[in-house]
């Protein structure tokens, strides 16, 4: 496809090959992925995109690749071994408070309104740092203890009200798990969500659980899945707008821009742009002002999807134009501040220019260096430049892809 960067996307021909090498069937392939034989075909024939770095992954991992470039054709290299995961020193903590022991002392319930208040700070804290990851992982161990423990302790209205905190605690918890834990541990995290919320029995609540569920569907490569769950959520909410809350419409534009990056992501160009223009039209009823307190959704988050979706789309031209028609200043969260300028490096990396990607590179990682570093697919961006740069450019590119952690191509 025209303008579309060939590193990071299956080749057909090539996954046929290794799946004829296998003796597998397109329906045996599908299955070992949870697709259709109808989604194998039109990847072979090259019908469909697929630009998930994780679902790439794991097919690479399903057929015996060592690397992914035995499927892409490209020169990024990604090992299969461990998918291009990082981890951070805070899993092992985490790990322990997800799976803390149901009868061991219990740890000591809190005020639903005082967690309540702890867990918006940690958000706070994961959006206004520069490393998020280390400023959190401190905190969230004891979070999911303690909202387990008042959970149990309340009940009636506040028990609800309790659960609904616990669903926030667990989406920072994904937010943090993000490239940096086992595929078990975050379906667990995920999984806790959902089921908080659904104890909440709050409608807002249980939209931002599909927030949450579709994140996790979405970065597992389950385009079609994850853009059903947040398109079905936002018809939810969609009548309650006129005269609903701020909660309310927080969460909505939420889940239009996470259709409308999911639609770029499956090459849906037409449905992410209209999920795109709804959520505009809901951030400009919420006033420039507005920020939802973890998802971030307002003006300036608008504008960061917009310059994603034009990347995803492998559009270089729409993507960088919105990118001049923005302000990264008014952009409260500085992890989606970074990961605007990730955005722009993608872009020029299509366009083949490699000075401004890896000045956009650079900005991204000097912005937020957890941003860029745990983020698999701008490791490999990093490598791809150490190897492509020249002159005097290579050394910066070297010093960069070191910084980040990419290691030599």
């Amino acid at each position: 496809m025209p303008g579309e960067s060939p590193e990071m996307i299956i080749d057909g021909a090539l996954l046929r090959l290794r799946r004829e090498r296998r003796g597998l069937s397109r329906e045996a392939l599908g299955g070992l992925v949870g697709r259709s034989a109808v989604w194998v075909k039109k990847i072979e024939r090259g019908e469909r995109p697929v630009r998930s770095l994780t679902m790439i992954v794991h097919l690479a991992r399903v057929l015996g690749c060592q690397d992914i470039t035995e499927l892409t054709g490209g020169e990024v290299s990604v090992p299969v071994a461990d998918g291009g995961k990082l981890v951070h020193p805070g899993v092992s903590a985490l790990r322990a408070a997800v799976h803390a022991p149901l009868f061991a002392p219990a740890t000591p319930a809190e005020d639903v309104g005082h967690l309540a208040g702890r867990v918006r700070q940690a958000w706070d804290v994961w959006h206004r740092a520069r490393d998020q990851r280390t400023a959190v992982s401190s905190v969230l161990p004891g979070l999911i203890e303690t909202g387990h423990a008042t959970v149990r302790a309340a009940a009636g209205a506040e028990k609800r009200r309790a659960s609904v905190v616990l669903s926030e605690t667990y989406a920072l918890a994904q937010q943090y798990a993000a490239h940096t834990v086992e595929p078990e541990l975050y379906w667990v995290i995920v999984d806790r969500a959902r089921m908080a919320a659904e104890q909440a029995d709050d409608p807002v609540a249980l939209a931002s659980a599909a927030w949450i569920v579709g994140n996790g569907l979405r970065v597992t490569g389950h385009t079609e899945e994850a853009l059903r769950m947040v398109a079905d959520a936002a018809d939810t909410l969609r009548p309650q707008l006129e005269g609903g809350s701020d909660r309310l419409r927080g969460m909505f534009g939420s889940l239009c821009l996470h259709a409308a990056v999911t639609s770029a992501l499956d090459g849906r160009d037409g449905d992410a742009w209209r999920w795109h223009a709804e959520a505009d039209r809901t951030a400009t009823a919420l006033g420039s002002a507005y920020a939802h307190p973890w998802t971030m959704f307002g003006h300036g988050n608008v504008t960061v999807h917009a310059v994603t979706i034009g990347a995803d789309l492998h559009t270089p031209g729409i993507a960088l134009r919105q990118l001049g028609d923005t302000d990264p200043s008014t952009i409260p969260s500085v992890e989606r501040r970074s990961r605007l300028f990730l955005d722009a490096a993608k872009a020029e990396h299509v366009r083949r220019e490699w000075p401004s990607a890896l000045q956009y590179l650079r900005l991204a990682y000097d912005t937020s260096p957890e941003a860029v570093r745990y983020v698999p697919s701008a490791r490999a961006l990093a490598a791809d430049l150490r190897r492509t740069a020249s002159g005097a450019l290579s050394h910066l590119a070297a010093q960069l892809a070191d910084d980040i952690g990419a290691g030599a191509a």
